[in-house]
């Protein structure tokens, strides 16, 4: 049994290793690659694509766990990867209307794939477990910003401009990774839960097969529903209003890093040849932060060496850091450029060393604030966790999309501002929320 189940979380994250060194790196370089386009026929935007993408996932969250319950988290996964590589495919004859409807398909599947994710990792984990199956697949899905990414530095540095041959070569090969990932979902194994039920339905002979899916319909509808009466009363709670800017503010800045700085690196005339090699490298890098980051403060909050304040403080101090040193090192008109690369002049020669460590700031500084996000509402709502989750992708993945809308339009100075605002109020309304936790336990000690 421990080896089945280990065997299946291995799968798992080999599979979504596959599948997000596609679409991760399409992410990062699709604008870019929208801009290169010279054809008539194609009129889309990179930041639209992606801001419809998150901004359906956001909403079919509410509908995914239905789904999963029905159909089963093995298949949601495999029926999700087929729209993630149809996603990637639009890419290698792009038309707008293939590249936008794909957008809002990958969005419904996007939460139908973490839901079947959540729901498949626990099925296959002990409490004893958990945390070693959680941090093996974290491991292998942060890979994933490493070896797409690697493979556009070496396919694209020293290239002016994209030329279609080069950009159909890329994407033949991010559609074939994301078509292994898909695979890979077919060789996972039955949990032993899975089969238990599997073996009740089968004895009941009386019972049609078409009338034993929609009694799992039925119940899973009835969740679904008491789930999102759960929803609406922790929405009213003091603490989700006081986290809400923290994790509107996480949803912010994972546009900016996943989307809107590659592709200010790639704009930026300075770097002339290396620019759009450089994507790759930029994307790597804030791999590593994220990385380095999840793995270091993972353990200094499992010891209790750190309070989670010093955590997000440290956070909002290396983004704030990052932000400044990306204010002086990339023009002011890096996102919104289309046809041209840019033409304002910043305030220091734009350097590539300053562009990657602030990909590295970028990586850190996410992992300091999503860690502990998910470190507290764990411990507030550990009885009802899954509503309280579910609270914060909707609030961070609102917040992506709209930024991704306005990404293509507001100067860097601007966009850097919003962040630097929202992040400031996000980090004390976290300090408000811990030193309410703090009092209250307090309070409980007496």
């Amino acid at each position: 049994m421990a080896d089945r189940r280990t065997f299946n979380v291995a799968i798992l994250g080999v599979g979504f290793l596959f599948l997000f060194t596609a679409f991760t790196t399409c992410g990062n370089v699709e604008q870019t690659v929208v801009k290169s386009l010279g054809n008539e026929t194609f009129s889309g935007s990179g930041y639209y694509s992606l801001g419809i993408i998150y901004g359906i996932f956001s909403f079919s969250n509410l509908l995914a766990p239905t789904v999963v319950a029905v159909i089963g988290a093995k298949h949601c996964m495999f029926l999700s990867g087929l729209l993630y590589s149809g996603y990637v495919a639009a890419f290698i004859l792009p038309f707008t209307w293939s590249f936008y409807l794909t957008s809002v398909l990958i969005g419904i599947g996007a939460a139908m794939l973490w839901t079947a994710q959540g729901h498949f990792l626990v099925e296959n984990s002990e409490a004893s477990t958990i945390n070693r199956n959680t941090g093996m697949f974290w491991a292998l899905l942060q890979c994933s910003m490493i070896f797409g990414n690697l493979y556009i530095y070496f396919e694209w540095n020293g290239a002016t401009e994209i030329t279609e041959s080069s950009r159909k070569n890329v994407f033949l090969s991010l559609f074939v990774a994301s078509v292994l990932g898909t695979m890979s979902f077919l060789v996972l194994r039955q949990s032993q839960s899975e089969e238990d039920m599997l073996s009740e339905d089968e004895g009941q002979s009386l019972l049609s097969t078409r009338m034993r899916y929609q009694h799992r319909a039925t119940s899973a509808m009835q969740e679904a529903k008491d789930e999102f009466k759960t929803i609406l009363q922790l929405l009213k709670t003091k603490t989700i209003v006081l986290l809400s800017p923290c994790m509107a503010y996480s949803g912010l800045e994972l546009s900016f890093y996943s989307g809107v700085y590659g592709t200010c690196i790639g704009a930026t005339t300075h770097f002339g040849g290396a620019a759009k090699g450089l994507i790759g490298i930029s994307g790597i890098v804030i791999g590593v932060g994220e990385i380095v980051g999840g793995g270091f403060f993972g353990l200094l909050c499992k010891n209790n060496r750190f309070r989670r304040t010093s955590v997000v403080f440290l956070g909002m101090v290396v983004h704030f850091v990052a932000f400044y040193l990306i204010f002086l090192n990339i023009p002011a008109d890096a996102p919104v450029v289309f046809k041209t690369t840019t033409q304002m002049i910043p305030y220091l020669s734009p350097s590539v060393s300053i562009a990657l460590l602030c990909s590295f700031l970028l990586g850190l500084g996410d992992s300091c604030f999503n860690t502990q996000l998910y470190s507290i509402l764990g411990r507030i709502y550990a009885e009802q966790s899954t509503p309280a989750f579910a609270i914060f992708k909707f609030i961070q993945s609102v917040f992506a999309a709209v930024a991704f809308f306005y990404s293509g339009h507001l100067l860097l100075m601007w966009q850097l501002l919003v962040m630097v605002v929202l992040g400031f109020i996000g980090t004390l309304c976290f300090f408000v929320v811990e030193r309410m936790q703090n009092f209250t336990g307090d309070l409980q000690e007496y």
